[in-house]
């Protein structure tokens, strides 16, 4: 058993950043990988990037760029940083911890997904 809590999402400005913790406790495999995503209101979930275990990183095109991952598996913490950001990019962000990339992607975990945690950029 996995368990994910995310933290560190607010209220912020267009053009201002965040960072978001990904903590994750358990049953912990280091050398698997671990995805960000996000889901806009009325709107499909959407992978961001994902880690594999030795750090290997995967953006999605939408935030290549402005979104850096990493993890500090001392600390069992994934973070994103988030620059420049925008009001399209209001949305619930959810860490998925487990996954495995195969042929490029990065495949989720089904059992563990956090809660999530509320992004909003105000215009």
């Amino acid at each position: 058993q996995v368990h994910v809590v995310e933290s560190g999402g607010g209220l912020v400005q267009a053009g201002e950043s965040l960072r978001l913790s990904c903590a994750i406790s358990g049953r912990i495999f280091r050398l698997n990988g671990v995805g960000w995503y996000r889901q806009p209101p009325g709107n499909q979930r959407e992978f961001l990037a994902a880690i594999s275990g030795d750090g290997v990183a995967k953006y999605a095109d939408s935030v290549k760029g402005r979104f850096n991952i990493s993890r500090d598996n001392a600390k069992n913490t994934v973070y994103l940083q988030m620059n420049s950001l925008k009001p399209e990019d209001t949305a619930v962000y959810r860490c998925n911890a487990g996954g495995v990339f195969h042929s490029g992607n990065y495949l989720p975990d089904r059992r563990s997904w956090g809660q999530g945690t509320q992004v909003t950029v105000s215009s």
